[in-house]
Formats: C-alpha cells, sequence, structure tokens
C-alpha cells in the first residue's frame, strides 16, 4: 500500500482511522478529505490505492466515491468504513464497488487486523458484517432465477465490471480511460461478454446488466 484515501467528516473518526491505516501500512501517504465533493476531485487529480470511505457525509453518499474509485482504480481496495451496519448501506456500497465493509465502532487493534489481513486477500469485513452477508443468502428466495445466477458465474469480476461501463452509453475508448486499459483490451472483453451472454447490443448488455444484479 503507498496512498490512501481517508474520506471522513467527524474529527475523532478520522484521526483513529487515520492511526488505523498507519498501523495497519506502516508509510502510507493518506489524503483526508471531509466530504463528497472533495473525495471526487482528490480521485480525479491522485491515484490511490486504498480508501476507506464513511458513507453518510454533509454533502451526500459515500457509495458516489465508491463507484467513482472503483472506475477510476479498478485494482485498488476499497473499505467502507461506517456505523451502519443495515442491508439498505451494506448491499448498495458493495454494488457499487466496496470490496470491504468494516465498523468504526469495534476496537482500533480489530480494524488494524482486519485491513491487514487484505494483504493476504482476506476481505476486510466486520464479523457481524460477515453474518449479515451469510444470512442474506441463506434466506435468498427459492424463486430466484437460476439462469441469473448462471451469468454471473459465466463472467469474470472484469467482465462484470466492464458489462457496467457498457451500460453508461460511454465509447470503447472512453471506457479504456476509466478501466486503464486499451481499446483492444476492451473490445476483447465486450466480445466475450456478447459470446458468454449470447448478446448482439449495448441495449442487451443493459438488459442483462439489470438482470444480474449489477446495475
Amino acid at each position: 500500500m503507498k496512498v490512501a484515501l481517508l474520506l471522513e467528516d467527524m474529527p475523532a473518526s478520522m484521526e483513529m482511522l487515520r492511526e488505523v491505516a498507519l498501523a495497519a501500512f506502516p508509510g502510507i501517504r493518506m489524503c483526508c478529505v471531509t466530504d463528497v465533493a472533495g473525495a471526487l476531485r482528490m480521485i480525479n487529480q491522485f491515484q490511490f490505492d486504498l480508501a476507506l470511505i464513511d458513507l453518510a457525509l454533509p454533502d451526500g453518499n459515500g457509495t458516489t466515491v465508491v463507484q467513482a474509485m472503483s472506475a477510476r482504480f479498478p485494482e485498488s481496495t476499497i473499505v467502507v468504513a461506517t456505523l451502519f451496519d443495515d442491508d439498505d448501506h451494506l448491499f448498495p456500497a458493495l454494488r457499487a464497488g466496496a470490496q470491504g465493509y468494516l465498523l468504526k465502532d469495534q476496537a482500533p487493534e480489530q480494524l488494524v487486523k482486519q485491513l491487514r489481513g487484505i494483504s493476504e486477500g482476506l476481505p476486510p469485513l466486520s464479523p457481524s458484517v460477515a453474518r449479515r452477508l451469510l444470512g442474506h443468502f441463506r434466506t435468498e428466495p427459492e424463486t430466484a432465477s437460476a439462469e441469473v445466477v448462471d451469468e454471473n458465474m459465466l463472467l469474470t469480476a472484469r467482465e462484470r465490471e466492464l458489462l457496467v461501463q457498457l451500460t453508461r452509453g460511454i465509447s470503447i475508448a472512453d471506457i479504456g480511460t476509466v478501466m486503464g486499459i486499451s481499446r483492444h483490451t476492451v473490445s476483447g472483453h465486450v466480445k466475450n461478454i456478447y459470446r458468454k451472454l449470447n448478446i448482439s447490443s449495448r441495449a442487451e448488455a443493459a438488459l442483462q446488466a439489470k438482470n444480474m444484479g449489477l446495475v
């Protein structure tokens, strides 16, 4: 980890998370901002390897920043750090691209341990959040479409990310810029997506993305 974005509007929480990040990743540099607008400006100006993002902010929802960060730096690690552990906050954040979800009311030592797990490939999740996720999938309605599940499994994580970009109506070149890959690579991914999902247009791609719960 080299550079982290820390989005938090409460001074005490900001200082706590800053110390936690430094303990988990000694020597990491941090850019600390207190609102959504400031975070979006920083994302457009600098590159980040890690983000710790609060959700309830004075000028909006941190999920907006999660989505922007995921689109601009797909290889970065994005972790929500919040007090909200309900489904209405958890699942939109994960759908937007968050790879971790930590509750700030845990002991700082626990937060440090969870962040250190990133280097071992472990998703940083508070225990209660992990239990909520498991409970959600255990109680999924039996009427859920098996076809939708299969379609999600057909695509790689990169292809799912690109499928979301296709639904936004931007050009192949712009998708490449957003994802940090070449136009040629984007075209190759698009062909694979169309082949795997048996579709042939952006309109069909948008419909499939919606059915798969990606947008």
